[in-house]
């Protein structure tokens, strides 16, 4: 099972790092390692958040993740993302904007750093939606239920969580972008930068969360009437295309997933900087954990992981919700990415050990043996 799930990535970690051996020899090792080891431990949470999307899909749309969704979030997210910004904000061309991340990769670094404060709140308000959403809906299983009851309750106010998204905006933008931090040291006004590229997250996350949530509780639906088309089908001996429908509502969910990805790899890329301005070793190093992180996420799937685990997802979602928080914060102060990735780990290790004891109550209540 676990050679199965991860045998692409393993295959993918080897050839990764021979490419890095080959291109700048044991150094280049060495940061591609280092940087893989990063991505995962920045995007365990999203793995977790991952799965509980991707369990309502089929093994082809699965097989999709791990085979183009890896291309976009490798080649995409971790390698054309960066480029593409220093682009638009640095009003170059494509071609300029490649050449100079391959030439100039000082100067690369200080585009993409001056960009932080753009990407930061793009990101941080697409993530501090997931979470408001979460928290806001009422559940049958309750983590923190002392915290999590009452916020059910006010979750019942329509559009609370764009409203508190776009107050969290405004208090950003007048206070943490007004000294946003730039490349050398030093702080500029960012206020209107901070505030459209908020926006910008905001909407994308109501357009593509919006779809896929749509597509998602019409998906019974569909099934049910997929299953008396083919009854028909067969009947009347006529064939019928009963897989549009499945097909539509996997595609927008899948869509929905690349996009929480681009919004979890944010932090990744910038702070990939903090170790080297090198496009390729970045790619290479954030490209292998990319691809742990999927492998883990298709994992948990198939094991059943959150359905035994009933508490990890609340885990995953507070680790979104820090991370939104933090993604904000860092517009005006450099936080250790090490920080970062520390909080998601402690926030998801405490949810699978609150877990692990809610199982072991419910077992000693039914009298069933539980292994330690």
């Amino acid at each position: 099972m676990v050679l199965k799930t991860f045998g692409w990535s393993f295959a993918i970690t080897a050839l990764g790092l021979a490419a890095a051996v080959f291109y700048g020899g044991w150094t280049a090792f060495g940061i591609v390692a280092i940087l893989s080891i990063l991505e995962i431990s920045l995007s365990f949470d999203n793995a977790v958040v991952n799965a509980g999307i991707l369990k309502k899909m089929n093994a082809f749309w699965q097989k999709i993740f791990l085979t183009v969704g890896v291309l976009i979030a490798v080649f995409g997210m971790r390698l054309v993302f960066p480029v593409v910004i220093v682009a638009i904000t640095a009003s170059l061309g494509p071609i300029e904007a490649v050449n100079l991340a391959l030439t100039d990769k000082d100067r690369y670094q200080q585009l993409v750093t001056d960009a932080h404060p753009a990407i930061a709140a793009f990101g941080g308000m697409f993530l501090l939606m997931i979470f408001l959403d979460f928290i806001f809906e009422d559940r049958d299983i309750k983590w923190l239920a002392w915290l999590e009851r009452p916020l059910a309750k006010l979750g019942k106010i329509d559009m609370l969580s764009a409203c508190i998204a776009l107050i969290a905006l405004l208090i950003t933008s007048a206070t943490f972008a007004t000294r946003a931090h730039q490349h050398g040291g030093a702080h500029v006004d960012k206020a209107e930068t901070v505030l459209v590229a908020g926006i910008a997250g905001l909407i994308t996350y109501m357009i593509v969360g919006g779809l896929s949530g749509y597509f998602e509780n019409r998906l019974e639906e569909d099934e049910e009437a997929e299953h008396e088309a083919e009854e028909e089908a067969k009947r009347s001996g006529s064939a019928v295309p009963a897989v549009v429908m499945a097909g539509k509502a996997a595609f927008f969910m899948f869509l929905y997933l690349e996009v929480l990805d681009a919004s979890f790899s944010f932090d990744g890329v910038i702070g990939a900087f903090a170790i080297t301005n090198d496009i390729v070793l970045m790619a290479l190093g954030l490209g292998i954990g990319a691809m742990y992180v999927r492998s883990l996420t298709v994992y948990l799937v198939r094991q059943g992981t959150l359905d035994d685990y009933v508490y990890l997802e609340h885990g995953a979602h507070y680790a979104i919700g820090a991370l939104a928080v933090i993604l904000l914060v860092t517009i005006q102060y450099e936080i250790n990415e090490v920080i970062t990735g520390l909080v998601g780990v402690v926030l998801i290790a405490w949810s699978f050990w609150s877990s692990v004891r809610r199982n072991k109550r419910l077992a000693e209540l039914e009298g069933v043996p539980v292994e330690a």
